[in-house]
């Protein structure tokens, strides 16, 4: 039974649990590595990876505002709604642009929160420190690029030359902050190879090529989205006709670009995966890397669709989850193959 009782405890740690060893589940008599002094609480883990499911549905609330044409539902001002805090009879764009901003400025109290807490209950030196502080300082810069996003006047249908590159940006910053959350809450997980000097940096061409091609996969779909938004079509034959007409603005000629790089970045997402597959000395990749290309198909079906059925609203947000999850997988990932523990020496 206490065998049983083990594998099962195993097995629940298998897809993102990060140590090489747990002393709860193991069946030897062996002592625990030296550094596992310090780690983490159960409550601040459950926080952080609580808190990135957290900005997950912040983003998405962001992309029902652009996709709902809803970013100018409070006018220019900022942070105030429309000149006032209290909204009363507020429109249906009002309700859901200030939600957003309600949520966003929460999500900022949320992180600091965890930036303190991973300080007071870890040890120095701890990596987990350096991705907070970066997760704080990302996230005050989203803020930031928010506002001038509605003091410039890019929201709703505005077609400025601004918007895009704005927009790229934004998204850039978005991802980035995820990434920032994603590993503090990974480093946070860790049992081994948390400390500076217990790791050794493997500067995987591949891991790390994977993760800009996917971030520049993100982009362009942030631009194709704004496109269909911008410029929607009544039919997939107009639609596409309108992709290659050659008085089409660069805004709608771009779409057929998204779906270009997604299928480069895919080539060299199934080589990661392959290559994570195969290395198991620290722990097993395998969950991950089927965890990831199962969001990798998702994600094509996802994208057929929305082509297909002309970018609804619904399915745009059902995409860009899907994005979100892809990315938060990789990035774990990627900092399993890149940031590989010491071995400790008895």
């Amino acid at each position: 039974m206490s065998l049983y009782i083990a594998r099962c405890r195993f097995a629940r740690h298998l897809l993102f649990y990060t140590g090489e060893f747990d002393p709860e589940i193991s069946m030897t008599v062996a002592a625990a590595p030296a550094q596992t002094h310090r780690l983490a609480s159960l409550a601040l883990r459950r926080f952080a990876w609580a808190l990135l499911v957290y900005f997950i549905v912040v983003i998405l609330w962001g992309g029902l505002v652009r996709a709902t044409g809803s970013g100018a539902g409070c006018g220019d001002h900022w942070p105030l709604c429309n000149g006032t805090v209290i909204q009363h009879s507020a429109r249906i764009d009002t309700t859901i642009e200030f939600t957003h901003r309600i949520t966003s400025g929460l999500s900022l109290f949320g992180v600091v929160a965890l930036l303190a807490w991973t300080f007071a209950r870890t040890a120095r030196g701890h990596l987990a420190r350096g991705a907070a502080i970066s997760a704080v300082a990302f996230t005050v810069i989203e803020a930031a690029l928010g506002a001038f996003l509605v003091k410039l006047g890019l929201t709703a249908q505005s077609r400025s030359p601004l918007r895009a590159p704005y927009l790229a940006l934004h998204l850039t910053n978005t991802l980035l902050l995820l990434a920032a959350l994603t590993l503090t809450a990974h480093l946070l997980s860790r049992r081994t190879g948390y400390l500076r000097g217990t790791i050794r940096f493997k500067a995987s061409f591949g891991a790390i090529t994977s993760i800009i091609v996917v971030l520049i996969v993100g982009v362009t779909g942030s631009l194709a989205a704004l496109g269909d938004t911008l410029y929607p079509e009544s039919s997939l034959g107009a639609a596409l006709a309108q992709d290659f007409a050659a008085t089409s603005g660069w805004l709608v000629r771009w779409r057929w670009t998204h779906p270009t790089v997604a299928f480069v970045a895919s080539i060299f997402l199934i080589w990661l995966l392959v290559r994570a597959a195969q290395r198991t000395k620290h722990w097993d990749n395998r969950g991950l890397s089927a965890l990831v290309l199962i969001l990798l198909a998702v994600q094509y079906a996802l994208g057929i669709l929305d082509v297909a059925f002309l970018a609804p609203v619904w399915l745009q947000i059902a995409h860009l989850l899907g994005a979100d999850l892809l990315w938060v997988a990789l990035v774990v990932l990627t900092a399993r193959l890149t940031l590989e523990p010491v071995e400790q020496r008895s």
